[in-house]
């Protein structure tokens, strides 16, 4: 007797690539369109699947090529987030990789999904030889700006980094020379290309996120848990009736400030 429709799909949901040729072989002179269907399901899944182990290859390849350029070896990976919230820190992650496991997901924090992130940050801590995650507070910013705050955040995330005895040969920045360090080396879109600044991208991210949920219990007119301390039109409102917390970066908010209730 042979297989029924729900047979053969569930088969080939299952199958590897290949799984999948041998099926395919031996569902050559099939006519169901239910298995037909099944099939063509089945061969986007695993033209997807390959897709995504070649971009990680080739973000692990490309980050090891900029430092095989420089005769380096240990890399390690920055990224900031939160350069433009009105309120909360700068965060700046900072990883060093080994070469395996290969983490799957890597990607921009910005391209991944929030429930993803957090299983994907919880995978580079476990797999990273190093991480760390430091920031630069409100008043910090208020006071030194914000290209003088990202200087500072980058050089504390690499002191951290070489306190916990990894000594990096190449620094990887995402975006503009920030020109903090003679072993940096920026790379444009980097969070979407080095596999280290994306994992930098993802720990600070979460960090950050993490931290916002925390003072939106301190501080519940403001939403910062849905909005994470960003211009959202609720959190604007909410400055304007309740005035800014310690928080608050003045110098963001002098559009729609009143004096502070705190």
């Amino acid at each position: 007797m042979g297989l029924t429709v729900a047979d053969i799909k569930q088969r080939l949901q299952q199958a590897d690539e290949a799984e999948f040729a041998v099926l395919e072989r031996s569902l050559a002179a099939e006519t169901r369109k239910g298995v037909l269907a099944a099939m063509e399901s089945a061969r986007k899944r695993l033209a997807a699947q390959a897709a995504e182990r070649e971009r990680l290859a080739s973000m692990y390849a490309y980050e090891r090529e900029l430092a095989a350029a420089r005769g380096a070896r240990v890399i390690v990976g920055l990224d900031e987030v939160g350069r433009g919230p009105l309120a909360g820190p700068l965060a700046v992650g900072a990883v060093v990789l080994p070469d395996e496991p290969v983490i799957e997901g890597l990607n921009d924090s910005k391209q991944v999904k929030p429930e993803a992130r957090e299983r994907i940050a919880a995978q580079i801590k476990e797999a990273a030889i190093v991480w760390t995650v430091e920031y630069v507070e409100p008043a910090d910013i208020d006071a030194c700006g914000m290209t003088a705050s990202l200087v500072t955040a980058f050089r504390r995330a690499v002191a951290s980094v070489e306190r916990a005895g990894a000594r990096p040969d190449v620094i990887l920045l995402d975006g503009n020379p920030l020109r903090m360090d003679p072993r940096e080396v920026n790379v444009v879109k980097g969070d979407g290309r080095c596999a280290s600044i994306a994992a930098a991208s993802i720990v600070a991210k979460v960090e950050r996120d993490a931290l916002m949920c925390r003072y939106a219990e301190e501080y519940p007119a403001y939403g910062f848990d849905s909005c994470k301390g960003y211009a959202s039109a609720a959190h604007i409102e909410a400055i304007k009736r309740y005035g800014l917390t310690p928080i608050h970066r003045v110098s963001f908010c002098t559009a729609f400030t009143q004096p502070a209730l705190f």
